[in-house]
């Protein structure tokens, strides 16, 4: 495939900033990626609704994404992610413009979401609160890649 469909179909992305598309609702944000990949737009769009109503925000699905509190918008853009169904999830710094609460809330999201979907997940991050949770934690130091053991521990 061309990199185009690899990315739209094998990789979902969740960066810094949500880039929601202003003039579509909740909804076909989630259905739009689903739809550019052939998914009938009927199943596109229960498919979104299921994501929307599994991260808790499925009483958006009708706004638009300026109507959204950051981490309202923050789960828009992991259901976003997850539509396709991809095995890689990459997010950078996915935390970054949330409070430590919501940083909290996002990233146990995403780690649930991903398990359930049996997807990958690689964060990069700069929040300290959220690195334990992952299984593998690679830091960059002086340009050398050490990994430590990750917990993988819960944040309940």
């Amino acid at each position: 495939p061309d990199l185009r469909t690899l990315r739209r179909d094998r990789i979902g992305f969740v960066f810094q900033a949500p880039y929601l598309i202003p003039f579509l609702d909740v909804t076909d944000n989630v259905a739009l990626l689903p739809m550019l990949a052939g998914v009938p737009n009927e199943l596109a769009r229960q498919r979104a609704l299921e994501l929307l109503t599994s991260l808790d925000v499925l009483h958006r699905a009708k706004a638009e994404p300026s109507q959204l509190s950051g981490g309202e918008q923050q789960r828009v853009s992991i259901a976003r992610a997850l539509a396709n169904k991809p095995p890689v999830i990459l997010a950078d710094e996915p935390t970054a413009p949330l409070d430590s609460e919501r940083a909290l809330s996002v990233i146990r999201i995403l780690n649930d979401m991903a398990r359930l979907a049996q997807t990958a997940i690689i964060v990069v991050t700069h929040d300290e609160k959220i690195i334990p949770t992952f299984k593998r934690i690679y830091h960059i130091r002086d340009g050398q890649t050490v990994e430590e053991k990750g917990e993988g521990r819960s944040l309940e």
